[in-house]
């Protein structure tokens, strides 16, 4: 699994970051979703697909190897 962001897409809601903390992260300052495992461990890539999928601005991809 690969996961690539789309900064210009997010518009902070956050599911991303509630949903897989461990590979996302919403700062408070700019609040733009920021990547912190673009290819998450085994145990991280359910919450990662739902994280993606929960996006409304559809601004995370998941790529499959």
């Amino acid at each position: 699994m690969r996961i690539e962001i789309d900064t210009e897409r997010c518009i902070g809601t956050g599911q991303c970051a509630m949903n897989a903390p461990q590979v996302f992260y919403l700062p408070d300052e700019d609040g733009v979703v920021e990547l912190l495992d673009p290819a998450p461990a085994p145990a991280y890539r359910g919450s990662a697909r739902d994280a993606a999928t929960l996006c409304p601005a559809n601004a995370i991809a998941i790529r499959e190897d």
